[in-house]
């Protein structure tokens, strides 16, 4: 089991929660309204949505096929997107790091907890890659209104 660290302080009903390469933020705000804020966040970045994956659904559409019985969301979407400019900056200086992009954040709403909807992304290493993750981190921020 990972270990999470607590990343922020509780601000007001978000609080940030760092695992070992995940950063999640826990909101009260309704799933839908967590990713209109997202989606809108993205575009106000100058950003576009390449692609939306419904985690969420596959996994319970295909739940009794791989003989579970485990609801693991209520909702669950990743949303994958790229800035040209900041991805050729990162490339620029380790061509290798195209294993990071595109950017993927996810929202999530657990079963049993309607009122929390979770939102993050994956950790990025030091170096160059600490740009696009602090471009997340203000993504995320903006879409909760933290």
């Amino acid at each position: 089991m990972k270990h999470f660290l607590l990343a922020g302080a509780l601000l007001g009903a978000a609080s940030a929660v760092a695992a070992q390469d995940m950063v999640r933020y826990t909101t009260d705000q309704s799933f839908d309204d967590v990713v209109f804020g997202l989606e809108s966040a993205i575009v106000d970045a100058g950003l576009r949505v390449d692609d939306i994956s419904h985690v969420g659904d596959m996994l319970e559409r295909t739940r009794a096929d791989v003989g579970s019985d485990v609801v693991l969301f209520t909702h669950a979407k990743v949303f994958s997107f790229c800035s040209a400019t900041l991805s050729r900056k990162v490339m620029e200086a380790d061509p290798m790091n195209i294993v990071f992009c595109p950017y993927d954040i996810f929202v999530a709403e657990l079963p049993g907890a309607p009122d929390q909807t979770h939102i993050g992304y994956r950790q990025f290493p030091e170096g160059p890659m600490q740009e696009v993750q602090a471009l997340l981190d203000t993504i995320v921020k903006e879409a909760i209104a933290e």
